[in-house]
């Protein structure tokens, strides 16, 4: 059994694109998944799944919801570990939690495409890319940053939450791991007690 993290991107930020919690979380359980919660109104999911499939579960979720809706929402997955190592992987330090934000992607970018990038021009906004993640310092908050709208690593993909999401969301899925392990422990074995052979 794993746990997962699903970011949806676009949803509940205005326009038509709004989907309820409610209707998510029950949408997510009827596509097999369990212990279900979702964290604030922006599309995040955590959950428990038999499959380790990623690619496939990504592509169920993301028909599913646009059969319920009728507007596609892409939908970015996280395993409990892969979110442990973003906290981690901070190459920020200790900032304040309003100035760092973290965009996930559905694939890594290229070398080159990491590189070929000059946001000298945009300090003291800063980006650094991390495996499928792009870390952004934006000391003036998000809301008036110039950093982000030019960075092309991010323009059209990916969905991006702020550092106190990311890591509410990492203790959220650490503590629903947990928990599984523990339930997957005191289950009783399946195997037949007693009763030696005739």
């Amino acid at each position: 059994m794993s746990t997962f993290v699903a970011l949806l991107r676009g949803i509940n930020v205005g326009g038509n694109r709004k989907i309820r919690m409610a209707d998510l979380r029950e949408l997510f359980t009827e596509a097999g998944c369990g212990d279900v919660a979702s964290y604030i109104q922006s599309g995040n999911v955590v959950f428990t799944h038999p499959s380790s499939d990623e690619a496939a579960l990504t592509r169920e979720l993301e028909q599913r919801i646009e059969r319920a809706t009728g507007f596609e929402v892409p939908v970015i997955l996280r395993t409990d570990e892969e979110l442990q190592d973003v906290l981690d992987a901070n190459p920020f330090g200790d900032v304040e939690h309003r100035a760092l934000h973290v965009v996930f992607l559905a694939s890594k970018p290229t070398a080159k495409a990491a590189k070929e990038f000059d946001a000298g021009r945009f300090a003291p906004e800063e980006y650094a890319v991390v495996g499928r993640e792009v870390f952004m310092h934006l000391p003036g908050g998000i809301g008036k940053a110039k950093l982000p709208p030019a960075l092309p690593l991010i323009r059209g993909s990916g969905t991006a939450r702020n550092w106190r999401t990311v890591q509410t969301l990492a203790e959220m899925t650490h503590a629903v791991a947990a928990q599984a392990s523990a339930d997957l422990r005191a289950a009783p074995s399946a195997r037949p007690s007693g009763g030696g052979r005739a």
